[in-house]
């Protein structure tokens, strides 16, 4: 297993402090705050140790509050709303500094059958057939704050493969949508709830960015201002997140300095695995 996979899995993991209280560290992956995805990952993680199989997550939502510091450990905090005869749901808090930085909740369900149907998957391209992304130029790289210079020289612990490339540097007007193949570099354990805690993890990426696609503009110019303010998550049918899965968004408005965008999310035999909703701040700064 590569160093990277590992770290994330321990970043997954979390320390039990109490029944219903855990700790989490903070990974500097070159952001100016703690990754989002981080924390949604964390949460659940936290939510999964308190409810017992076989009981599994079907639907996450939440709100960011406060950005995170890297540099510090974050509490969460679960709240055993309910259990009932095939539902159970749990509140979770995220606390930083005495201060909630993060809420949501997490509903559970036991498996069972009833009706099935989905729309298909996008046609594209398989991921073998797609080149890694393109390293930006030394040129453009400069032109980065030196904070997100370090982000781009990171090597994470998933590969993306986009359908449609873009130059985030020079980003061109384009339509609100995109497709990306993405997959853990490394093969992990046998486990669904982190596999789940690992797409929560990945969710994250790509989604809101597509709102700013209509507009040529792009999380890396020192104008724009991002933050993600909410995110859902559906987990709909099994998956491994080791294995090839296609994120297709879209957005269907920005405004108000925020942007909505959506994602469903397919294993490369087409089934659609889960599905996502973001709403974004889209500030632009004016220097």
């Amino acid at each position: 297993m590569t160093s990277v996979v590992h770290e994330l899995i321990d970043l997954l993991a979390l320390e039990r402090l109490e029944d219903n209280l855990f700790r989490g560290q903070s990974r500097d992956i070159g952001t100016k705050y703690v990754f989002g995805g981080q924390v949604l990952g964390q949460a659940l993680s936290a939510a999964q140790k308190t409810v017992d199989a076989p009981r599994q997550a079907h639907s996450l939502h939440a709100y960011f509050l406060r950005a995170g510091d890297i540099d510090a450990p974050i509490v969460y905090s679960v709240e055993r709303t309910r259990d009932g005869n095939s539902f159970s749901v749990r509140r979770v808090v995220a606390i930083q500094h005495g201060q909630p930085i993060f809420t949501c909740s997490v509903s559970f369900q036991v498996d069972e059958g009833g009706v099935e149907h989905q729309l298909s998957m996008p046609e594209v391209p398989k991921p073998e057939d797609l080149e890694p992304p393109a390293s930006i130029a030394p040129e453009e790289l400069a032109k980065i704050p030196v904070k997100l210079q370090r982000w781009l020289g990171m090597k994470g612990p998933f590969e993306f493969r986009p359908v449609y490339p873009r130059n985030e540097v020079k980003p061109p007007k384009r339509p609100p949508y995109q497709q990306v193949w993405f997959r853990l570099a490394d093969k992990a354990p046998d486990s669904p709830e982190l596999h789940r805690a690992m797409l929560a993890y990945a969710s994250d990426f790509h989604l809101v960015g597509t709102a700013t696609f209509p507009h040529g503009i792009s999380y890396f110019q020192p104008n724009v201002q991002m933050a993600s303010l909410d995110h859902a998550l559906w987990f709909h049918r099994p998956f491994r997140a080791d294995q090839w899965l296609l994120y297709a968004c879209d957005s269907p408005t920005a405004q108000n300095a925020r942007g909505l965008a959506r994602g469903l999310i397919y294993s490369q035999d087409g089934q659609l695995v889960a599905s996502t909703a973001q709403e974004g701040l889209i500030r632009l700064t004016g220097s």
